[in-house]
């Protein structure tokens, strides 16, 4: 592993090119279009995104160009990805505490991860876990049962393994010093046992002769030929060390394996996908400065801090087909907003700083992008062209709409040229695609274009379906109806509308749900309707003709 950090400035950090929730087709191949644009003119990565599910008419537009669905992106709140993530090397569980102490100080952490050789987190070890090694009482089989790795006392030690293997293990036996003469040392010394001695040549063959199996030599001194060969012979490690005596019985301890004190259960882990306003919340709980970073399947990826919670980088985003935040991707206050293109009313969207705004009363967003192709000399290419046709043609209902513009007529039908299509049939497909309301559920129905609105106070969501079969229209108004209402309850919201058109007949059956709806409906057009239904001739778009009545109307009332 190397020392790189793992976040989005390691690599180049990407501009996410989103629509609005519940997005239809203008808002995704709109992100697909501009996101493509920036990265020719810039070079840098620009990837579209989606803020909610796609409805079927979208779906049958990109599968008809064969485009890839944009990754749907439910939250745009910083997240661990976000944050610089030290790939701290992970240690080994047999690794000894003094080992583990001094690569604590080299890297100037407080906690290391302990892995299992596949990558595997299995707990982690702190300086306060060590620091409570070092002053806790503990028996003098303590190595033994930890089942010290001699590797760990020779290093421990500073001294050399005359006699054994590095990697066998300590399993039984105490420490013991051979202060005593020989004939007392062999009522104390066990099989297993380790023995501390200095330059004693009787306190070492005694030793050798009750079965220890180790002989730690301090000072420095020599070790005969004779004592290595009845070692060999008896199987006894022997470990050379220039330390004093005391001084050996004082560090042996610190030779211990971590995993003996490290924290292995219960452990306090994070994703990169997890969400900072979580992770810190989380983080007050614990006593820990650092936590591990998981991928998805367990392995460790780095170490997060608290104080690296400050320097972690938002996400940088522009925003397309729309600039209200009711119909923004959730967590847009904690984003960076670079740029917004639309061609709806000027809302309730704010933002820290100047960013690049352009909004035309044009019929479709994607008429806008085109223009900025054509502005920057950049070619549209046939599939990409297909996209922006078929966003225009939904969003001006194939020129139906009073929103739509000889500008955004004329662009369609080049666009056309270029994809190799032809509008109508194109249209047919997609709207038929579109309006197959009999095999789709409710709720996919109701919110396949669904938009929040806030109006002279009032909650208001109004949805729009949009089809050239009369009859599965008005198969809808008892399907949605109760939904709508269960919507409005949960949702807490004043009003809901639901704009059932007909393209061709180019009217609007609306669905009017909540406490005076049905009544601001009708002042608003000057109409009659008959229970929670409005019939509107003539009146095919939200933006152009229903939103700015009901706003205009109740600024009246007001």
């Amino acid at each position: 592993m190397n020392n790189t950090p793992v976040n989005a400035d390691a690599a180049e950090r990407p501009v996410y090119v989103i629509g609005h929730q519940n997005p239809d087709t203008d808002s995704v191949c709109s992100a697909i279009a501009y996101a493509r644009l920036k990265t020719a003119l810039t070079g840098k990565k620009y990837l579209p995104k989606r803020a909610g599910q796609m409805n079927l008419e979208t779906k049958y537009v990109l599968d008809r160009f064969g485009v890839k669905a944009p990754h749907y992106v439910h939250d745009v709140r910083r997240q661990v990805r976000d944050m610089e993530v030290n790939p701290i090397r992970p240690i080994r569980g047999c690794l000894s505490l003094k080992k583990a102490w001094e690569r604590m100080q080299d890297l100037n952490v407080s906690t290391l991860p302990v892995c299992s050789i596949e990558g595997d987190l299995v707990g982690i070890i702190t300086e306060g876990d060590i620091a409570e090694s070092y002053m806790g009482m503990y028996s003098a089989d303590i190595l033994s049962r930890a089942n010290t790795m001699y590797k760990n006392i020779v290093e421990t030690l500073g001294g050399e393994l005359l006699q054994g293997e590095m990697e066998d293990v300590l399993d039984h036996g105490k420490i013991l010093i051979a202060a005593a003469n020989p004939d007392t040392l062999e009522d104390f010394i066990k099989e297993g046992d380790v023995v501390i001695t200095g330059n004693r040549y009787e306190a070492q063959l005694c030793a050798i002769e009750m079965n220890a199996g180790c002989v730690i030599v301090s000072g420095g001194a020599q070790v005969s030929r004779t004592i290595l060969k009845l070692a060999s012979e008896n199987h006894c490690h022997i470990i050379q060390t220039p330390l004093d005596t005391f001084t050996v019985a004082r560090l042996i301890n610190q030779s211990l394996p971590i995993e003996y004190f490290m924290t292995y259960e219960n452990l306090v882990t994070f994703s990169m996908m997890d969400f900072l306003d979580d992770v810190r919340e989380t983080m007050q709980k614990y006593r820990h400065r650092d936590f591990p970073v998981l991928d998805p399947e367990g392995h460790f990826l780095g170490m997060i801090s608290r104080r690296k919670l400050l320097g972690a980088k938002k996400k940088q985003l522009i925003l397309v087909d729309h600039n209200e935040i009711s119909q923004a991707v959730d967590g847009l206050a904690d984003a960076e907003i670079l740029e917004v293109i639309d061609h709806h009313r000027i809302g309730s969207l704010e933002t820290i700083g100047p960013v690049y705004f352009r909004n035309q009363p044009l019929g479709c967003t994607a008429t806008i992008i085109t223009q900025m192709y054509r502005e920057n000399g950049v070619e549209i290419d046939p599939e990409t062209a297909g996209l922006l046709c078929s966003a225009i043609i939904s969003d001006t209902l194939m020129y139906r709409s009073p929103t739509c513009t000889p500008v955004d007529r004329q662009i369609c039908e080049e666009l056309a040229q270029i994809a190799g299509i032809s509008v109508e049939a194109h249209a047919k497909a997609m709207f038929t695609a579109g309006s197959d309301f009999a095999h789709r559920a409710d709720e996919e129905i109701f919110y396949q274009d669904y938009k929040k609105f806030t109006m002279e106070s009032r909650q208001v969501a109004i949805g729009q379906i949009s089809s050239m079969d009369d009859d599965e229209l008005m198969s809808l108004e008892k399907r949605l109806l109760p939904f709508a209402q269960k919507v409005l309850e949960d949702d807490k919201m004043d009003m809901i509308f639901v704009m059932l058109t007909d393209i061709l007949q180019e009217a609007t059956t609306l669905l009017c749900i909540g406490d005076e709806a049905r009544e601001l409906a009708e002042r608003a057009f000057g109409v009659t309707g008959e229970d929670e239904i409005v019939y509107l001739p003539g009146v095919v778009s939200r933006k152009k003709q229903l939103v700015p009545r009901l706003i205009s109307t109740l600024q009246q009332d007001s």
